[in-house]
């Protein structure tokens, strides 16, 4: 799996890296189960660090194109790079994260509000949905960087509505997405949308999807009800 820290940093931060090395991760597994739950709730502002209105996690994912996805093989693949507790922690995150336009194949990054995996099944993600817009390659980053911002500036301004965001590399295009909790608030999604619009400077005719997580769940199943029923092809 191709780190999501910059090459240059990658050394210096091992506790950091998303794709520990298999024997390291294999003999670490059932220790960072228990570490790993013990550090998020353990996340505080530092000394004098201006602290978030929510603690966030930073995950990230990555898979091969083609090959058998399960809920199962999808949790076991997303790994976490780290939680934060105030602006101050973020950018340290972030200055050693690799852009997404310069992520290649199929890989993802998460920002999820702490103790929220980025997964439809989530207790807090169930009823819940998301915008997603599609865009031309070299403006993920950009995008990206301005939702997440808002995100954590709270600009949204939807209360506890919103859950994280996702922005997700593609070979011909790249997509970002925010997840919110109840589907059904239309006044909600619709204010999600025209903060989206604002704050992407997106132009007028840009389409938007809203997409619930059920419909998501019920179009991955009827889809690979479909590949089983073909033989695997």
């Amino acid at each position: 799996m191709q780190s999501c820290l910059k090459d240059d940093d990658s050394g210096d931060h091992d506790q950091d890296n998303c794709s520990p090395k298999d024997g390291e991760k294999e003999k670490n597994d059932e220790e960072e189960k228990d570490s790993n739950t013990t550090k998020r709730k353990a996340v505080v502002p530092g000394a004098g660090e201006h602290p978030l209105q929510y603690n966030y996690t930073f995950w990230y994912s990555r898979r091969t194109p083609g090959r058998p996805a399960s809920t199962q093989s999808y949790e076991q693949n997303i790994k976490q790079i780290g939680s934060f507790a105030s602006v101050e922690q973020f950018w340290r995150f972030y200055s050693h994260m690799i852009r997404p336009d310069d992520l290649t194949g199929h890989s993802d990054f998460h920002l999820f509000k702490e103790g929220i995996k980025p997964m439809w099944e989530d207790d807090a993600n169930k009823s819940g949905g998301k915008w997603i817009i599609r865009l031309r390659k070299g403006l993920a980053s950009r995008c990206w960087e301005n939702l997440i911002l808002a995100m954590l500036g709270e600009q949204f301004m939807v209360g506890e509505e919103i859950c994280g965001a996702v922005v997700s590399v593609r070979f011909q295009e790249d997509i970002i997405s925010i997840w919110n909790k109840t589907a059904s608030d239309q006044a909600t999604t619709a204010r999600i949308r025209d903060t989206l619009r604002r704050v992407l400077n997106l132009p007028p005719n840009t389409i938007m999807e809203y997409k619930t997580h059920t419909d998501s769940i019920k179009a991955w199943e009827d889809f690979h009800g479909l590949v089983n029923a073909s033989g695997g092809r």
